[in-house]
């Protein structure tokens, strides 16, 4: 209890980031459709915010030098404020484009101060527990921002004014907590090529979970219209795809840290063809049909990226597991730009089934280069540890690195 309290200024920021940040996504696909934006419009929306997170993950740690933690935070979430304001003062597709890049900006440059500040914190003996609590903090409010949108009319000035005002609530506990602000660490260099030279299945592994869940959470909304979900439902079905993923982590883990991780990579993405083909079949079934496949495919799909950090990191030396993260992040946010938008265009010309058999190929793809990797070299006698790595920020390889090395 005492390290919850210790620690809630963070967690509590965490909290109000997500709900705020979270809920915009599919609230902008849902409003894209009352609108009349076309399919490639509302996948646009989805690829700008990832864009706007690959610039805050590597703008974010050079500002927090440059000013610091607190007032980083604050110009972070101005920014994530005004995006989610602009929205009422113009219905152009092309505008709340703009904007969203300033919603994925903030959510990269608060996480990166909210990682960093935490990293400096924590010690040891209560790095576990701190990491644990903020891993259901963050999966609990990113469970909950999904279903708000159930409740958030579409298209309307009521729906965006909450959500900036959950984005700027999210700075009082940050910037108001009595505890003194820790030393900016360097910023982390970006070396794309050590994740390659560590492990280029790893990288392909971290493209192919950045295709699923990009597309799934942004353009999800479509798909769930297209089989004739209400919103409250759509909200549900969203939902239904974090908890599977969440469910997920503790039974991928205990078999990455059992078997060769290349073939739970492979057998991961078997699972996922598999989850694709029923989740197409199950578009007829009826609402409950349709939310358990999601759940399925959130399953089968959320731990990719865990797997594949964990594979890489077996291949890296101490000193190079925080730039390694950084790398895989990198990877991670150029497959989650481009994805929205495709499996849009998709389903604009083939059908709300294009969504999933696009995600099938990608894993089809996983599966030949994993085949292929596995004759090139053995599996290392010495693994580190599995952890769940949230797709957050560049600095995040500093809090996931002692947890490795400690376990």
């Amino acid at each position: 209890m005492r390290l919850i309290i210790s620690f809630a200024a963070l967690f509590f920021s965490v909290i109000l980031l997500q709900l705020s940040t979270g809920g915009v996504g599919p609230l902008d696909a849902i409003s894209g459709l009352t609108l009349n934006f076309s399919k490639e419009q509302i996948g646009l929306l989805g690829s700008a915010h990832f864009f706007g997170f690959f610039i805050g993950c590597w703008w974010a740690p050079r500002l927090m030098g440059n000013v610091g933690h607190s007032r980083a935070f604050a110009v972070c979430t101005a920014l994530g404020a005004m995006g989610l304001l602009g929205h009422t003062l113009t219905e152009n597709p092309y505008a709340w484009a703009a904007m969203r890049i300033a919603s994925g900006l903030c959510v990269a440059g608060a996480y990166t101060v909210i990682e960093a500040w935490l990293n400096t914190k924590v010690t040891n003996e209560n790095r576990g527990r701190a990491m644990g609590t903020y891993r259901i903090a963050d999966m609990s409010a990113s469970l909950a921002a999904q279903l708000i949108i159930a409740v958030l009319p579409p298209a309307a000035y009521v729906s965006y004014n909450l959500l900036a005002l959950l984005c700027c609530a999210a700075l009082l506990p940050l910037t108001l907590t009595k505890a003194s602000q820790p030393e900016t660490p360097d910023a982390p260099r970006l070396r794309p090529k050590l994740a390659w030279r560590c492990s280029p299945l790893a990288v392909a592994g971290v493209i192919v979970a950045a295709l699923s869940s990009a597309s799934f959470r942004m353009v999800g909304p479509v798909y769930g219209q297209e089989v004739g979900l209400e919103i409250g439902q759509i909200a549900f079905f969203l939902a239904s795809f974090v908890l599977g993923g969440a469910l997920a982590q503790y039974p991928m883990g205990w078999l990455a840290d059992k078997y060769d991780r290349r073939w739970v990579l492979i057998w991961l993405s078997v699972a996922a063809i598999f989850s694709c083909a029923v989740t197409m079949a199950a578009s007829g079934t009826g609402t409950l049909g349709v939310m358990l496949t999601a759940a399925f495919f959130g399953f089968t799909t959320f731990p990719i990226f865990s797997v594949s950090a964990a594979h890489a990191n077996d291949f890296a030396t101490s000193e190079e597991r925080v730039e390694l993260a950084a790398a895989l992040m990198f990877f991670f946010a150029l497959g989650a730009i481009a994805s929205p938008y495709v499996s849009s265009a998709l389903i604009s010309f083939y059908g709300p089934p294009a969504l999933f058999a696009y995600v099938a190929c990608g894993h089809v793809l996983l599966i030949a280069f994993g085949l292929s990797r596995m004759k090139v070299r053995p599996t290392p006698e010495e693994r580190t540890s599995y952890v769940y790595a949230p797709r957050t920020s560049f600095t995040i390889g500093r809090l996931l690195k002692r947890s490795r090395e400690k376990q």
